[in-house]
């Protein structure tokens, strides 16, 4: 910004280009190791390598201190205790726990770390681990020439980060999201590499500002972190399932979110008065469209205050909630971060008398604009503050609110720098750090003390919660969005890639703003988004003040028939995603994949991005430019079956395939089954008969699960769910399914029917032996 002053030529540019040069960790003087910990004192600093897992290590380096025992708040395991071996050889020490050994080079200081088969994981070669003058941290690992990366959490560009600088640095960003904006609002410092079907992953702890560098040297990326240590971990996988199973177990996975949480939502910035909310509500109702969600932007709140509702605008908001429920939908308001600097405001009051908003070391308070004007921002590394700030969401509560959504929380400030100063001090939970070292877990530590809030407050129900901003681990306790896109085709294209990698980052439950937030939607891009949309976990349309309008029906019937169709879809596959969802809670594995994760030995996929699957076994390929009503489609090996058209396609290849307007090309694998409902107007109305679909393909085995619960409250932990599990197999003359069922909730359809697809006359169903008589219908009755 000054570059074009007398400040270009301060010699103090000079000092800091000086300041790069790096200290290597040095030559090994002593090692010792006590239970599962191994500790190592350098020449320059302190090494550590602890098991947490028979397939988790981690390892520190503190060049100014000793390495820590404790962890941060964004892992949730402890250390196992598990025995390993230790061997020293010359100038080699090797760690072992059966599945990672880690050899550590004694002079100088050199870690490489292998799998239980001697598969190398991660590797440091000539280059290890050391500091610069300026107190940055520093290390390289080894790429391979064949190696792909996934991951990184919210990242513009393709799915594969080979080849690009990377920093994690929480930052608003309302302008463009070209492909090289980066940072954007999610630091996730988590990548899984991949090298010709072979997974593993590497989670680097540090919640300052760190730059991942995969560009530089062709052969080695660099992992630099301006404040704090070197504190990672190494995931062994070998699968990238088993990876994200391993972070996840770390970190933490997904609740199970509300069944209302994952129909669709519609939000405006802002729908600005009770009048226009019932309005809206209405119009979806009168048009039959679907809607589980609407949410309330700024202008709800007084003059921008959290914790309030402008009773001009809004009159009496119990009885909005209270009349929009027995619709069934609900209400989700934004709460920002920023507590308005009024001495008659309570809120701000009660923060200032108990000692609650961030300050300075000389305990001034820091105060930054944004939209209520002059504010104060509460200290969440603060368990005290986290308690106290869950308390004031009894004002939602006693509304009848079960969901908020976090904004501004990276946190955004309207300044220069766009944030807060990294002079700020926090209490982090009596362990004093500076901003500077914390400010990527600010909306992580804000989501965590929404989240248990909510969950201490609603008595047993469980809360929604979305975030534009987090850490590692916020995937336990919310859902995410991209932030503020726009309405061009090129962000639609974008999405995909962002979502996918966010699934890889262990953060399953995210979305796009379906049809752009700024600038101007039409209903060719909005029906296309839709479509799309209604495929990715988090389903919500949002658009900005001053942009057109982009309801459903904003663009006339003809686009309002196809967006309605594709949010009935949704619905239709809400058993399907409810059981992806549950899959997500109790493994790790995201519901929107990228084909490498099911196809890891398809080079074909390794750098695809703009198709997705949903689970194991459907594919879905959005158009995502305009006026184009055909496109290419890779369907990797097996055979598959176009959703709308019967079709079908032999696997391995790629196709050509029609899309008109009203049809987005879905396929499903043949010889695999999905589950569908019933259309509704939203998740409060019940199913009525569910039926599952099984694409018949002979000579060929599928296990199928259909998760089932109350959808509301956290039985489920008790036993108060429904699993039916299926194992299929077909020959050419029958479909033999194999059928358990556990738990103790009993789901609210009736009747479970099967629809055989591409069956042949005569083809025989059994149920556990028992042969099954065709229905009139064509279906066969299975519960």
């Amino acid at each position: 910004m000054l570059n074009d002053t007398s400040f270009a030529i301060h010699p103090g540019k000079e000092i800091r280009g000086s300041e790069r040069d790096m200290y290597d960790a040095g030559k090994i003087l002593s090692f010792a190791h006590d239970g599962n910990r191994f500790l190592a004192r350098c020449e320059n600093g302190e090494f550590a390598v602890t098991f947490y897992a028979d397939e988790i290590v981690r390892l520190q380096m503190n060049p100014f201190g000793e390495t820590e025992k404790k962890h941060s708040q964004a892992v949730v395991m402890e250390p196992e205790g598990l025995p390993f071996s230790v061997t020293e050889t010359g100038q080699t020490v090797v760690l072992s726990s059966g599945k990672i050994r880690v050899e550590i080079g004694k002079d100088p200081l050199r870690v490489n770390i292998y799998d239980g088969e001697n598969r190398p994981l991660f590797t440091e070669g000539k280059k290890g681990m050391g500091f610069k003058a300026d107190g940055e941290v520093v290390m390289f690992k080894e790429m391979g020439k064949d190696e792909f990366f996934y991951g990184f959490g919210e990242k513009t560009g393709y799915l594969n980060k080979r080849g690009e600088i990377l920093t994690m640095w929480n930052s608003d960003v309302y302008a463009p999201h070209n492909p090289e904006t980066d940072p954007l609002y999610q630091s996730i410092p988590f990548f899984i590499a991949f090298d010709r079907g072979f997974a593993r992953g590497l989670f680097f702890d540090n919640p300052g500002k760190t730059v991942f560098d995969l560009q530089s040297d062709p052969d080695h990326m660099s992992i630099t972190a301006e404040s704090g240590s070197i504190d990672y971990y190494v995931f062994a996988g070998p699968t990238m399932k088993d990876v994200l199973a391993q972070y996840t177990a770390l970190t933490g996975r997904m609740p199970l979110p509300p069944k209302w949480a994952i129909g669709y939502h519609q939000s405006r910035y802002s729908y600005e008065s009770e009048e226009e909310v019932r309005r809206l509500v209405e119009i979806f109702k009168e048009k039959g469209i679907p809607l589980d969600v609407v949410h309330l932007d700024i202008h709800y709140m007084r003059g921008f205050r959290v914790f309030t509702f402008d009773r001009s605008r809004f009159p009496d908001p119990k009885k909005l909630v209270a009349d929009l429920k027995k619709e069934g939908v609900h209400v989700v308001p934004i709460v920002d971060p920023g507590v308005k600097e009024d001495p008659e405001y309570p809120v701000f009051q009660e923060g200032i008398r108990k000692d609650l908003f961030c300050k300075y070391l000389d305990g001034t308070i820091f105060y930054g604009d944004v939209w209520p004007g002059n504010s104060a921002f509460p200290d969440f590394t603060d368990e005290r503050v986290r308690k106290w700030w869950g308390e004031q969401h009894q004002f939602y509560i006693d509304l009848g609110i079960e969901g908020i959504w976090n904004d501004m929380n990276e946190p955004a400030v309207f300044n220069e720098t766009k944030t807060m100063d990294v002079k700020v001090m926090h209490a982090n939970d009596g362990d004093p750090k500076t901003h500077r070292e914390l400010h990527n877990m600010y909306g992580f530590f804000m989501g965590k003390a929404t989240y248990e809030g909510l969950k201490e407050r609603l008595k047993g129900k469980r809360p929604f919660l979305l975030t534009r901003s987090g850490y590692a681990g916020i995937q336990r306790y919310s859902a995410v969005w991209t932030g503020d896109n726009r309405s061009f085709w090129e962000h639609l294209q974008m999405s995909l890639p962002m979502v996918m990698n966010l699934g890889l980052s262990g953060i399953t439950f995210a979305g796009a703003d379906v049809g752009g937030f700024a600038h101007h939607a039409n209903g060719e891009l909005l029906a296309r988004w839709t479509q799309a949309g209604s495929f990715m976990p988090f389903f919500r349309n949002h658009s900005a003040l001053g942009t057109l309008r982009q309801e459903p029906w904003a663009f006339g019937e003809k686009y309002e028939k196809i967006i309605k169709k594709y949010i009935e879809l949704r619905y239709r596959w809400l058993p399907q995603w409810y059981t992806l969802f549950e899959e997500a809670h109790r493994k790790g594995t995201p519901v929107m994949r990228p084909l490498v994760m099911e196809y890891p030995d398809d080079e074909n996929t390794y750098s695809l991005f703009d198709q997705f699957m949903v689970g194991d076994n459907v594919i879905v390929a959005p158009i995502m430019q305009p006026a184009q009503t055909v496109r290419s489609v890779y369907l990797p090996e097996g055979n598959w079956i176009h959703y709308f058209t019967g079709e079908t396609f032999e696997g391995g290849k790629y196709y050509l395939v029609e899309a008109p307007l009203e049809q987005m090309p879905i396929f499903v694998k043949q010889g695999t089954m999905i589950a569908h409902g019933e259309v509704k107007r939203n998740t409060k109305e019940k199913d009525e008969s569910l039926t599952l679909h099984y694409y018949y393909c002979p000579d060929t085995r599928y296990e199928f699960a259909l998760y089932d619960d109350d959808g509301e409250s956290f039985a489920y932990q008790d036993g108060e769910y429904f699993r039916k599990s299926i194992r299929i197999s077909a020959d050419p003359e029958a479909v033999y399914l194999e059928v358990k069922e556990e738990g103790n909730y009993r789901p609210d359809w009736k009747e479970l029917k099967l629809t055989v697809h591409n069956g042949k006359e005569g083809l025989k169903i059994y149920l556990n032996g028992k042969a099954l008589q065709q229905n009139s219908d064509g279906t066969y009755r299975l519960y």
